[in-house]
């Protein structure tokens, strides 16, 4: 953070944050999907419901935090990454559904990103 606009660390964030937009949309997208199917009397849903939403929640506050190249941005790509993974592992039990696999790809990618935000950017808590 505090680097020069135009170094490859601006690159990583920005790479970072739009990653993590991207997923927001999905995710979103997908809780809906997952709030008609249990509308729809599908039970199993409902987990995917609850981790879908947290997921968007917990991916959009990742987007702000690292579009501002802010000092929580380690701390937050972590948390974000990880919130991908349980998604993506909860949306996989429904590969049939492509929905569900849109959001469990869109969930890997991310927290991809994520977890090599700060080897790429050096951004670790002080």
């Amino acid at each position: 953070m505090g680097q020069p606009k135009g170094t490859r660390h601006d690159a990583a964030f920005e790479s970072c944050a739009k990653a993590c937009n991207d997923c927001e949309q999905v995710c979103t997208s997908c809780a809906t999907h997952c709030a008609d199917l249990l509308a729809q009397g599908q039970k199993d849903h409902q987990k995917t419901l609850a981790t879908c939403r947290d997921c968007a929640t917990t991916c959009a506050a990742a987007a702000r935090i690292v579009a501002a190249k802010g000092p929580f941005a380690d701390l937050i790509c972590t948390a974000c990454a990880d919130a991908c993974k349980r998604c993506g592992d909860a949306c996989d039990q429904f590969k049939d559904d492509p929905m569900m696999k849109q959001c469990a790809d869109e969930c890997r990618r991310c927290e991809k990103v994520c977890r090599d935000m700060p080897a790429r950017t050096g951004a670790k808590g002080k």
